[in-house]
């Protein structure tokens, strides 16, 4: 999809629809995904060669970064921002003179950020004010979704460190309300601690995705403001210089969130551990009780004529008894001494 954005915002749908002639005023050219022909119509009104997928996917700084004879190449992964599986896709910069060329292929809420701000009035009359613009968008979102994942994270804590205090020890049903997915029997807190561990990792995961973000854009902002020096007024330099100490920022925040995972995955396996010597103490009790009764019903179940309780009347209620109090006795006990 091709969208071209002027000086005041979205240029006429029939001014740039398809492949047709690229009109002069226009400073943004916007490609999503775009197709053959769209790719075509830009590179014949701007001279621009629009980079392919795989040539954006390229991961060496060379290939990220390049000045072309009247040009800036760049190239970026970028989160897609999906909140049910998010995904890495490049993304791509082409900055002139006259012209800025955006290459993706998915949607990103700052490219859509960005033109509202341009209809609204935002002052974007250059190729670098524009530029400057999406890339701020684009750091607004990804510091959204920091902080979005802190907040998840906080909620990941709270139900780890809160697992047993919730447990009941009557073996009730848990009944309704916020936070009692862990409650409930051993089969029910296995499943919520799937559920914790998977959490985990899905945010991990996208931490990862969120920190090649910001490693993209950390390298690109100082080679544009570097690259366009002589271009730039004094305010655009403010800006560069800004959102460079922004994305330190984030930088900064992301480790610790990354951090903040990998503990929250150590006392998660830890918990998980715990439950796992839970069963083990259970069944130690359970092996350990049934020793004395079955010592008992081995001793009398010896056929010796010369035993003394064989002609007993009562011999065999006294052994009945005799086995069930070696088993109580030792249930006792580890219950006093609170195994279970």
């Amino acid at each position: 999809m091709l969208t071209l954005h002027g000086p005041e915002g979205v240029l006429a749908p029939e001014t740039g629809s398809g492949g047709g002639a690229v009109p002069a005023q226009a400073v943004w050219i916007d490609l999503n995904d775009p197709s053959a022909e769209e790719a075509a119509a830009v590179e014949a009104a701007t001279g621009i060669r629009v980079p392919s997928r795989r040539a954006l996917s390229e991961v060496e700084s060379s290939s990220r970064l390049r000045r072309l004879k009247n040009s800036l190449s760049l190239s970026t992964p970028m989160i897609t921002f999906e909140r049910a599986e998010s995904q890495l896709k490049p993304l791509g910069f082409i900055l002139t003179r006259d012209h800025l060329v955006t290459v993706r292929f998915h949607d990103i809420r700052a490219f859509e950020t960005a033109a509202q701000r341009l209809a609204e009035g935002e002052r974007a009359a250059s190729s670098t004010e524009t530029f400057l613009l999406v890339v701020e968008e684009l750091v607004d979102n990804i510091a959204d979704a920091l902080e979005d994942m802190g907040g998840e994270l906080d909620t990941l804590s709270t139900r780890i460190f809160d697992f047993d205090v919730r447990a009941p020890r009557n073996g009730k049903s848990p009944g309704k309300g916020p936070g009692k997915s862990e409650i409930g029997p051993p089969r029910r807190r296995d499943l919520a601690l799937r559920r914790i561990l998977r959490g985990i990792a899905r945010r991990g995961k996208a931490l990862g995705k969120i920190r090649a973000s910001l490693l993209g854009l950390e390298r690109v902002v100082p080679y544009v403001a570097s690259a366009c020096e002589e271009l730039l007024h004094q305010e655009e330099d403010q800006r560069f210089e800004t959102i460079r100490r922004d994305i330190e920022s984030l930088d900064e925040f992301e480790t610790r969130l990354s951090e903040n995972v990998q503990f929250l995955l150590d006392a998660a396996l830890g918990l998980i551990q715990i439950e796992q010597n839970n069963v083990f103490r259970v069944l130690t009790v359970v092996s350990v009780v049934g020793v004395p009764p079955t010592l008992i019903a081995s001793i009398y179940g010896m056929n010796f004529k010369a035993m003394p309780e064989l002609e007993w009347a009562y011999g065999y209620p006294y052994a009945l008894g005799l086995i069930l109090v070696s088993a109580l006795v030792p249930i006792l006990y580890f219950r006093i001494r609170g195994w279970f």
